[in-house]
């Protein structure tokens, strides 16, 4: 069986982007309950800093927005990846017995 989990181009990747998309966005109240809305505390933040430092606080917020959700990306993707992997080779090792 091959290595499923050095792939880099699959149709699990596919599936995930699929789910980010449509299930995993915010759908009822209690998802709303959970929401990060960085754009809103970003603008607290700049409200209460000074004009002339404004520019590099709203650029440090975006870095903080970006890296955030990368780092959420990648260890979602890390996660169910490994996740799905060790299910299917538990499958495939049952199906060998």
């Amino acid at each position: 069986m091959s290595n499923l989990r050095k792939v880099n181009d699959d149709i699990f990747r596919e599936w995930f982007k699929f789910r980010e998309e449509t299930c995993f966005c915010i759908t009822d109240d209690e998802d709303k309950k959970h929401k990060i809305n960085l754009e809103e505390i970003g603008n607290r933040i700049l409200k209460n800093v000074p004009s002339q430092n404004q520019k590099y606080v709203k650029s440090q917020l975006e870095l903080l927005d970006n890296n955030l959700f990368d780092y959420i990306s990648y260890w979602n993707e890390k996660y169910y990846r490994n996740g799905f992997c060790d299910l299917v080779k538990m499958v495939m090792e049952g199906l060998d017995k």
